[in-house]
């Protein structure tokens, strides 16, 4: 009877550790959107046409229509800015995060990585990116000129 009882005291503790461990959740820091995969953060891999490196863990990906995404990786690749060309791997025909893979060719061998997100991409986001890794300098607007105002006398007081 006691073994028994020993044994399901055992279990429940380890169960508990487990569900625990499950049901915790680290946020990213660094993350400005968020990272919870939706239906529009997939790509169909035949509509990929261009590409621009942001670092060795971020890139711009464009499609057909000129749309364009944020592609986030889950570790750095040493050679996304050095390789000539890059490819997708994916169980179907859609490039999606945490199922998609991105391969990179630099002259050691073909390296795999996992991409964490895809965030579609509007105009003005696709700007501000841009700018925030230094692809692209932000545009300086210049304040109006002020008119000059003939100044007040001041008078003194005892």
């Amino acid at each position: 009877m006691r073994k028994i009882l020993m044994k399901q005291l055992l279990i429940a503790f380890i169960s508990c550790g487990l569900i625990a461990c499950a049901s915790t959740e680290v946020a990213d820091p660094g993350a400005d959107y968020d990272d919870a995969p939706r239906a529009s953060d997939c790509i169909f891999e035949g509509t990929i046409r261009d590409y621009q490196v942001l670092d060795e863990s971020n890139l711009v990906v464009t499609a057909s229509a000129k749309r364009k995404y944020h592609i986030e990786l889950l570790r750095r690749a040493y050679g996304l800015k050095s390789s000539w060309h890059i490819g997708f791997t994916s169980p179907t025909s859609r490039i999606c995060p945490g199922f998609s893979d991105i391969v990179v060719d630099d002259n050691f061998g073909p390296e795999k990585i996992r991409i964490r997100s895809i965030r579609a991409l509007s105009p003005e986001e696709h700007d501000d990116l841009l700018i925030r890794y230094g692809k692209k300098k932000p545009e300086i607007v210049e304040a109006p000129a002020t008119e000059k105002l003939e100044s007040a006398e001041v008078e003194e007081l005892d």
